[in-house]
């Protein structure tokens, strides 16, 4: 089995566009898993739910705007039904988000109508697409038609509308939420509106990177988001590790986190690159997600040895 380099270059630009679009879901996943510190697990429901909405209303006309504006707001609301049970009925993290994951399914359902749906970019004006991409690369198409310059462009907007909301009063108090939830309400914040708007801005940018997805492959499948949350928490531990001392300023983490995702996509590419099992990918993916989750570990465990010896020493 010959292996040519090539084919693997050829097939970057693909990770790429994809890695800049699971990127804005992973922002999502970042403000959960990060600042709110809760373990959201609406997302696999979410994803499918954006991309749903966006091709449904897609086909019906509507423009891809729009489309994508009204899929971020029912990933919101995804959010609020997620954060109303955990605050309103008093059910945990991980539960609520179980209970709003599996309503979902039946809620996708309905609004495709049928497991999938597809929408051919020859019949529909998208804000995304492969053929844009092949076009490009090929040269046939002027280079702003681009995935990776468009969803590249949602990723810097994105990470400025966070890095000011976040500046804000409003958006301080969310973080004050997620760092000292006790300490947070003794400054008289209200931490349970806090959680509810957190995971309703969370789901919004899930359902968005969902609504691009969608356009990108041509469509909306009932599964699209399984093991949608495994992809966020890769792309937002592959973004701390390997950032961690470079991006120290908020904004700068956010874009870690996007760029994390480019780099899971491209190990998942030179994984498929070598021909390996496609079965396996999953697989792959958790063994991925398990050796970036233990590097911070790893490195405590070598270096705690040396600072005891560097210690002892200086006594």
């Amino acid at each position: 089995m010959s292996l040519n380099p090539l084919e693997l270059f050829s097939q970057l630009p693909g990770a790429v566009a994809q890695g800049l679009i699971w990127g804005i879901m992973a922002i999502g996943v970042y403000i959960t898993y990060r600042i709110l510190n809760i373990a959201d697990l609406t997302v696999d429901g979410s994803f499918c739910t954006g991309g749903a909405v966006c091709v449904v209303m897609l086909l019906s006309g509507y423009n891809v705007g729009l489309s994508l504006l009204c899929a971020f707001l029912a990933g919101m609301l995804t959010g609020l039904a997620t954060g109303l049970f955990q605050t309103f009925c008093g059910i945990s993290a991980i539960l609520a988000g179980i209970l709003t994951q599996l309503g979902l399914w039946s809620v996708n359902l309905n609004i495709m109508g049928k497991p999938n749906q597809t929408i051919n970019v020859n019949n529909y004006d998208l804000l995304v697409s492969l053929r844009y991409l092949q076009e490009v690369l090929k040269g046939t198409r002027p280079f702003y038609w681009s995935p990776i310059l468009v969803t590249g462009l949602f990723v810097l907007v994105i990470v400025g509308l966070l890095y000011w909301f976040f500046g804000t009063e409003l958006g301080c108090s969310i973080r004050a939420t997620g760092t000292n939830l006790h300490m947070a309400r003794a400054q008289g914040i209200n931490t349970d509106f806090n959680k509810v708007l957190g995971l309703m801005l969370s789901n919004g940018l899930v359902a968005l990177s969902g609504g691009l997805l969608a356009q990108y492959q041509g469509f909306a499948d009932i599964n699209m988001g399984r093991g949608a949350i495994v992809i966020g928490l890769a792309a937002v531990i592959i973004g701390e590790v390997v950032f961690a001392k470079i991006f120290r300023n908020f904004s700068l983490r956010l874009l870690g986190i996007a760029i994390g995702a480019i780099i899971y996509y491209v190990v998942i590419q030179a994984v498929l690159w070598l021909k390996l099992d496609p079965n396996n990918l999953k697989l792959l993916s958790a063994l991925i997600v398990a050796v970036f989750l233990a590097v911070p570990h790893w490195k405590k465990s070598l270096t705690a040895p040396l600072a005891r010896k560097g210690g002892r020493g200086d006594a």
